[in-house]
């Protein structure tokens, strides 16, 4: 039978009101609204027209149910500045990568979640110190932010929403961390957004996001996650200009104004200093263009499934059919790895290595 909540998670992704879609495919708004609660099966000739209007394949939405996270489970990166439609949009995403999670799931032996509950520490810096202590990383940088969390059973994701307003998102389900980053981003925001859902996963997994004080414990955490003290301390004891942190920035691999705001929450920076110096990288551009920005980060997990999938003569395309959803967004949850891997012909080597993920 026709499904209504698939209808509503295709209308929600292609950012689509009620009654937005009920002109389009001309029906009224009180008939929309019964067929999405169930009340009104829609008629061939309207599925029809739904499935042409959003573009989806068709049977998708004859399938089963598909779990959707509520709004008050996730911790979204910049809510406040978030209209409805783009919330909706990038909270269906969410459903789809169940889908594709669980299908994968099902095929290889992904690596077992690795966090530690520290709900009860109501200091992010301390709870930043913990987890680096129970993943024995040291006082050392971190290399790859999004390879460490996959290796720790996190479920990461790319988003490809064309919008400023959807950095990054978290939440768990049935047990399992996901972590969604926005692949617009530039490579120091991103790190720094998924070092910040990190803190949200492990200092807010019972109750929900706190909103203020959980996006400022959240940043707090990514901030001392990705800059330990004693680290920071040991290669920067004074600032002599701007050109000396764009260098010193790269160590870390966060964006220049992440840098300035821990120099001065570690007292390395006075407040005039600090002041005059968002004031410099402002004129400069620095705040929405990173100087000699990094390249990106990739996904080590996807890396391997899709090449051991490809090996089977697996293709986007395949798992697409088999989750009756379109594989354009099968791309965007994998980082766009299909388009940029040359996997067509991988080495013996290679293979014998892709089943231990």
């Amino acid at each position: 039978m026709f499904n209504p909540n698939r209808l509503i998670i295709a209308r929600k992704r292609r950012r689509l009101t009620q009654r937005e879609l009920a002109v389009l495919i001309g029906i009224n708004t009180v008939s929309m609204n019964k067929i999405e609660k169930g009340l009104n099966n829609p008629t061939p000739e309207t599925i029809d027209k739904i499935v042409n209007a959003l573009e989806w394949p068709k049977k998708f939405f004859f399938g089963e149910d598909i779990d959707s996270p509520s709004q008050d489970a996730v911790s979204f990166r910049s809510l406040a500045s978030m209209t409805a439609k783009e919330r909706d949009a990038a909270l269906t995403v969410s459903s789809l990568a169940y889908l594709l999670s669980d299908w994968v799931t099902e095929r290889f032996n992904l690596p077992k979640v690795d966090l530690i509950n520290l709900n009860f520490e109501r200091n992010p810096d301390k709870a930043a110190v913990s987890i680096r202590q129970h993943w024995a990383l040291g006082e050392q940088p971190i290399s790859n932010v999004v390879k460490l969390l996959e290796s720790k059973g996190v479920k990461v994701f790319s988003l490809a929403e064309n919008t400023k307003n959807v950095d990054a998102f978290s939440f768990w389900r049935n047990g399992s961390p996901y972590v969604f980053l926005n692949s617009r981003k530039s490579m120091e925001h991103s790190r720094f957004d998924a070092a910040h859902e990190l803190g949200h996963l492990l200092l807010h997994k019972h109750g929900g996001p706190r909103q203020k004080d959980a996006e400022f414990e959240a940043n707090t955490f990514a901030s001392s996650f990705l800059m330990p003290e004693a680290d920071v301390r040991s290669v920067i004891s004074y600032v002599t200009s701007i050109n000396q942190l764009v260098k010193i920035k790269k160590r870390w691999g966060v964006s220049i104004a992440a840098l300035i705001y821990r120099l001065h929450k570690l007292g390395i920076l006075t407040d005039f200093r600090y002041r005059s110096l968002y004031i410099q990288i402002n004129k400069l551009g620095y705040r929405t263009k990173e100087p000699q920005g990094l390249p990106r980060e990739e996904s080590v997990i996807w890396k391997k499934v899709l090449m051991e999938l490809w090996s089977d003569g697996i293709t986007k395309d395949h798992i697409a059919n088999d989750l009756n959803i379109c594989s354009v967004e099968i791309e965007n949850l994998v980082f766009g790895l299909n388009n940029s891997l040359d996997v067509q012909n991988p080495s013996n080597k290679q293979r014998d290595n892709l089943r231990i993920v």
